[in-house]
Parts: C-alpha cells; structure tokens; sequence
C-alpha cells in the first residue's frame, strides 16, 4: 500500500512538473501559431542580453564559428577581461569515424583561437579548457568548475542569439548565482528573431531552443545520447 502511494506521488510530481512546462510553452506557440506578431514574438523572446561587468574572462561557447570568438574578441578589446575561454566539445562519431580512416579534423579551438588573435587577443590571453562536453549543460558545469577552483565569482559567456536565454536558464538551474555568469550573444550572428520561419538555419534553431527550454523547465529528463 505505501508503495502504491509512494508511486502516485511521485507520478503527480512528475505531472505537476510537465504541466509548469507545457502550459506557458503551449500557449507561448498557440499565440505563435495563429499571427505574425506573434512569431516574432517568440523568436525576439529567444534573445537576450545581460549588462556587462568585469569578470575574470570571456568564456566563448562551442559552435557558430567565427562569430562567438569575433564577439569575445570585441568584448576583450573593450577591456571586459583579462582572459579569453574556449570550451572543448567531446568527439563526435563523425569525428571518430574521420580519424579512423586517416582524416584529421581541425578542432573548433583550433579555429576560434586563430579568430581571437587575428583580432587582436593576445596567445597569453586565452586559454583552452581540456575537459570536453557533449551539450550547453556540460559546457557550464565545467566553466563553473574552473570558476569555483580559482575562487573567481563572475564570468562572461559568449554564445548566439537564439542560445542565450537558454544559456542563461541553464546556468541559473544548475549554478544559480555564485559564480554568476553575464550571458551576451554575437552582433554578427545572422538570426533574424522577426522572420525566422523564413529560413531553414532560424527556424531548426527557434525549434531546437524551444525545445531546450523546455527540457530546462522540467528539471533536464532530456540527456545527450550515449556514444
């Protein structure tokens, strides 16, 4: 009997849980749905920016290559940090099957580096992280990790237009404020908020982001495959 009730409770746990989520969420897209206004709305909504302070480094996240390290360049410049981040992604099966018959990939460090200082971030001012992560919630566990080891408190993420709202639940889910983290996204990012169901790239990313807040929401349920 008290296992049949443990259950129950947990099951309406669960449900109160995904009702938190899915009720904002499907009313968010059943406004979406129906007017132009209101998709762009949600792709705006995506968007955010956080006022900058200066902190112990520029962290640039993984993907959208140049354009994250272009902003972390221009952050740097404007005297923000004394250091640039770069995370490391762990290796994809793609990768593993190009090494296995002799190919060699270039690493987006390897790229975001030569960016930083073709625009002006000095070689001993960035630093490679070597611990390597499969998604955003790797990615912040880590750099929260270094944070906490050097007993440093504020750090700058870099990451894309649409990414940041998400970035900054993540970090506020799992870190919360200490260390705190200044989400800015890339002036160069390409995403257009007003018509992003115009275009492929947009649309895969308002779709991919929606869907991760969601997972946010929900407490993370949604973990990376297991390779």
């Amino acid at each position: 009997m008290g296992y049949v009730l443990s259950k129950s409770l947990l099951s309406g746990i669960k449900i109160a849980r995904w009702r938190r989520v899915f009720i904002p969420v499907i009313i968010l897209l059943g406004l979406a749905a129906f007017t132009v206004p209101g998709l762009s709305l949600l792709g705006r909504w995506l968007v955010i920016a956080d006022p900058l302070d200066h902190a112990r480094t520029i962290v640039v996240l993984s993907g959208h290559i140049p354009f994250r390290a272009m902003e972390a360049a221009s952050i740097y410049r404007q005297g923000w940090a004394p250091e640039v981040w770069l995370t490391k992604t762990e290796e994809t099966t793609e990768e593993t099957a190009l090494e296995r018959v002799g190919i060699h990939v270039t690493s987006e460090q390897t790229y975001n580096r030569e960016v930083l200082e073709r625009l002006g971030v000095p070689e001993s001012a960035i630093r490679l992280l070597d611990i390597g992560a499969r998604n955003t919630v790797g990615e912040l566990k880590v750099i929260a990790r270094e944070l906490t080891r050097l007993g440093e408190r504020k750090a700058i993420l870099v990451t894309s237009k649409p990414h940041s709202r998400r970035v900054r639940a993540t970090w506020r889910a799992l870190i919360g404020n200490s260390p705190r983290a200044m989400v800015r996204y890339s002036k160069e990012d390409p995403y257009q908020p007003e018509r992003w169901w115009r275009h492929t790239q947009d649309a895969l990313a308002v779709s991919r982001e929606v869907l991760g807040m969601m997972n946010v929401w929900a407490g993370f349920p949604v973990r990376p495959n297991r390779r």
